[in-house]
């Protein structure tokens, strides 16, 4: 009883403050009696917390910030580094969050963002000349994360536009070709494209081309299909890569828009990275010049060049498909309540959202020291394949559980969760699926090709 009486005391405590009329008036509303009955069924920590939620002086708890880099791995970047990695996000955050549903939704493109591409004076940034600015490969891949981190389409449009295309110009073009486009390409006065798949070949593009290209007196002529060409609908140049009739072997091709026997059609009913205008392209005796032909690139080995450095930035755009869902997870368990309390005070929440964060952290180390090998010269085939399969895999992970911590708000647009969902099984095939990344790994540690 007397314990009893201990709890009842500490319930009046709750009320000192209350002036009579106060009191008066909340007797209209409440059931005093009843009240203090179920207060004295409380136990000493019930009504510390009850007193604590009634002090008028009582601050909120201030809760840590919301940040993917738990191992602080981008504070390795120098001050340059770390300014132009803000200036992305900054640009992200305020010009592409608020709209990139709405056009994700509509499959279409937010062409009013190209002209602030340009101020944003990025593209190309890890190149020598040409208007670039020469900066380290480890900041092409902390570009792809943090446009990742809140789109996805809008990563891969820019890296189409900076790697593939531009890439294959500068490993494989001559001098004049690269002062012709580069600069350019680098302004986004010229969009890209990058034409390799095929209606029928994607794993096996490096023996299995079916486009051709022939030399004649006209110039080249070319043939075929090309399939999932992202900003094919609108680019300016595609870079196409034909098997040549005479030799066998793949050779590289600058083809304009306005080329005659060049057409390029909408791929449409896509449930990922539905900004990204991909387009079916089809080359009908298209006539391409001497001049336009890539000329350091005469067999498949120089579009692996091309490959290899590309890889490994969709392993980072991965990586920052997972951070935005994990950021967009974390965020949304501390604003919802059930049960009287944010849901991400609950253990089985902490579970779920350590998880994410553990296969986020092994993600951005792996990337971050797979960059550091592409700048001392180090990187292999095998290396940028081994992070693109771990990378992706751990991403799927990533965006299931941040999907699971939402209940049935994660199948909804407006929470972001649902478009990295879906982004992250694009991601999961493109430049090389799983099995043949896998492959090329397994050879590297084995010795043994297991390639058909």
């Amino acid at each position: 009883m007397s314990n009893a009486f201990s709890k009842i005391r500490n319930a009046v405590e709750l009320f000192k403050s209350i002036d009579f009329d106060q009191l008066s008036e909340i007797s209209q509303k409440v059931n005093l009696p009843k009240l203090m009955e179920n207060f004295s069924k409380l136990d000493e920590k019930q009504l510390s917390g009850m007193m604590k939620m009634l002090d008028p002086n009582r601050k909120n708890k201030e809760l840590p910030p919301i940040d993917g880099d738990f191992y602080d791995v981008y504070h390795a970047l120098t001050p340059e580094q770390r300014e132009v990695q803000q200036k992305v996000r900054e640009f992200m955050e305020k010009e592409v969050k608020p709209i990139v549903n709405k056009y994700w939704l509509k499959d279409d493109f937010p062409f009013e963002l190209i002209p602030k591409f340009q101020k944003l004076d990025i593209c190309g940034v890890t190149y020598h000349g040409y208007g670039c600015k020469g900066m380290p490969f480890l900041m092409e891949g902390v570009i792809a994360m943090e446009m990742a981190r809140i789109d996805a389409s809008i990563a891969t449009f820019f890296g189409v536009q900076s790697g593939l295309a531009m890439g294959s110009i500068y490993i494989c073009g001559s001098e004049e070709q690269k002062q012709k486009w580069l600069p350019q390409m680098q302004k986004f006065e010229k969009i890209g494209a990058f034409g390799l798949t095929e209606p029928e070949v994607g794993s096996g593009a490096a023996g299995g081309l079916t486009v051709t290209c022939k030399k004649t007196e006209e110039g080249w002529i070319l043939n075929g299909e090309k399939k999932w060409i992202g900003n094919a609908t609108f680019a300016d140049l595609v870079i196409i890569w034909a098997r040549d009739i005479d030799d066998g072997e793949v050779k590289g091709f600058i083809v304009e828009k306005d080329n005659s026997g060049y057409s390029v059609e909408k791929i449409r009913g896509k449930m990922a990275l539905r900004i990204v205008q991909n387009g079916l392209i089809t080359l009908k005796n298209c006539i391409v010049t001497e001049e336009n032909r890539l000329q350091n690139a005469n067999t498949f080995k120089d579009t692996a060049k091309v490959l290899r450095m590309t890889r490994a930035g969709v392993a980072w755009m991965a990586t920052g498909c997972a951070r935005g869902a994990y950021e967009s997870a974390l965020d949304y368990t501390r604003k919802r309540e059930q049960f009287g309390k944010p849901i991400a005070s609950f253990q089985m929440i902490q579970g779920h959202l350590v998880e994410m964060l553990s296969n986020l952290t092994a993600m951005q180390t792996m990337v971050f020291r797979l960059s550091e090998m592409q700048d001392e010269g180090t990187l292999l085939d095998e290396h940028a394949s081994l992070a693109k399969v771990f990378c992706t895999m751990r991403t799927r992970d990533v965006v299931s559980r941040a999907r699971e911590v939402l209940g049935g708000n994660g199948i909804l647009l407006e929470y972001d969760v649902a478009r990295f969902v879906a982004d992250a099984e694009a991601i999961y095939s493109y430049e090389g699926t799983k099995e043949i990344n896998s492959l090329i790994v397994g050879r590297s540690i084995t010795g043994f090709s297991a390639f058909v």
